[in-house]
């Protein structure tokens, strides 16, 4: 699959012009749109994005990604197997290891053969993927 998935530190990242990270988040997200990169998330993500600015003003940020990726199928909820597989993982994780909203995220992309993340979150690349910034 000729896609991207989205993670929560990458577009607060991007969203948020005072984050450590927006500059290269910045650079990242305009190589994907001119690859035009399938984007992907799962509902999932969305929810930790929604809580991560809850209290700010970039509250419209995830309403308007939400309702574009409907959109155009980029919204993804687990299958069973995803959630079996990501329970599995968790089990056997340690402190400090992966969350399971990146569990389960690892799972998806695992299942659709999404190789990129838009994070830099070490947690991506630990299991594999090649994070974009």
């Amino acid at each position: 699959m000729n896609a991207v998935f989205l993670d929560t530190v990458g577009l607060v990242a991007l969203w948020n012009a005072a984050d450590q990270w927006h500059a290269p988040a910045e650079v990242a997200h305009a190589r994907v749109r001119q690859e035009r990169l399938n984007l992907i998330t799962t509902t999932h993500v969305l929810l930790e994005c929604g809580n991560a600015v809850a209290r700010t003003n970039l509250r419209g940020e995830v309403t308007r990604l939400r309702i574009t990726l409907t959109e155009q199928n980029g919204l993804i909820d687990p299958f069973e197997d995803d959630w079996k597989q990501t329970w599995k993982d968790f089990d056997r994780g340690n402190p400090g290891d992966a969350g399971i909203v990146d569990l389960v995220s690892f799972a998806i992309m695992r299942r659709l053969g999404i190789r990129q993340a838009f994070t830099n979150d070490r947690h991506f690349a630990a299991a594999g993927f090649e994070t974009l910034f």
